[in-house]
């Protein structure tokens, strides 16, 4: 097996909105913003190679925005980032197998589209991989709440469901992965987040979604103003952080701009901060 951080398109976006009722004071020192108070952020997907099989965790936003709503989401690039990323590892969209989504939020699953063209109707760029959501998250997406209309994709559920392809998993395992990966499931950030548990050659790691979705926000108390359900997303971070330090594992950031992944332990006042920070994964 082999684990590699694959960068999508960049971000910026608010900082007040990605650190809810956070003061400013307290998270400009984390993440300083720019002129018009947005921070930088990654949309990183994590790649695992198995002899026989390649499985990508996430495809990030993508450039499937039209020119006005990138500019109105802070997408810096417009070409396909990931997919540079990809072959700049030697593969094609072709070569992905399987696909592995959190939930489908745009910068989750927006890369799952080819980019925007003037006139083109949307199309799926990896026309072979299998794709695993879990149900909460796929029914949310399809009868979303008014408060994260905005935050899907409407023309993607349909595209998805054509292929055949398509796993929907209750609970913690899926079928398609097989035994070496687990979930745990998550309701603070959006119902139904599946954080994806990988057995790797160096310990456990835990894609972390966007319950943690960088190295500040392992501070317990630090949530998003995206969040629907701050004080449930806190106490789940606790449980997880807990386990992850117990058997001595990692976590992997999607949206943190320089922390692909690190360790988790506690400081002497037994708060949690990130350890052995490592700004990219290559391992064998």
């Amino acid at each position: 097996m082999r684990i590699d951080s694959v960068d999508g398109n960049s971000q910026r976006l608010d900082g007040g909105a990605m650190f809810g009722n956070a003061p400013k004071a307290v998270w400009s020192k984390w993440c300083p913003p720019d002129p018009q108070n947005r921070i930088s952020l990654a949309c990183r997907a994590m790649l695992v190679r198995e002899p026989g099989r390649n499985v990508l965790l996430e495809t990030g936003i993508g450039a499937f925005f039209e020119p006005a709503m990138r500019e109105r989401f802070g997408v810096v690039e417009d070409r396909h980032v990931l997919l540079d990323s990809l072959a700049a590892l030697g593969l094609a969209p072709q070569d992905i197998d399987v696909v592995v989504l959190s939930h489908l939020h745009f910068d989750h699953a927006g890369g799952l589209l080819a980019p925007w063209r003037e006139g083109a109707s949307p199309e799926l760029v990896f026309d072979r991989a299998r794709v695993v959501v879990g149900r909460r998250a796929w029914e949310r997406a399809n009868a979303p709440h008014a408060r994260d209309r905005a935050s899907f994709i409407p023309e993607l559920q349909p595209l998805l469901t054509a292929t055949g392809r398509l796993e929907i998993v209750d609970g913690e395992r899926s079928a398609v992965l097989g035994p070496d990966y687990g979930f745990t499931v998550s309701d603070g950030h959006t119902p139904g987040l599946l954080l994806t548990r990988v057995q790797s050659p160096h310990g456990p790691i835990t894609f972390m979604g966007d319950l943690v979705p960088g190295a500040p926000w392992v501070h317990l108390p630090i949530t998003m103003g995206y969040d629907r359900f701050p004080e449930l997303l806190i106490d789940e971070k606790h449980a997880l952080l807990d386990r992850v330090r117990a058997e001595q594992g990692w976590i992997f950031f999607t949206h943190d701009a320089e922390v692909a992944a690190a360790r988790v332990e506690l400081d002497d006042k037994r708060r949690y901060r990130v350890a052995e920070p490592q700004a990219q994964l290559h391992w064998s």
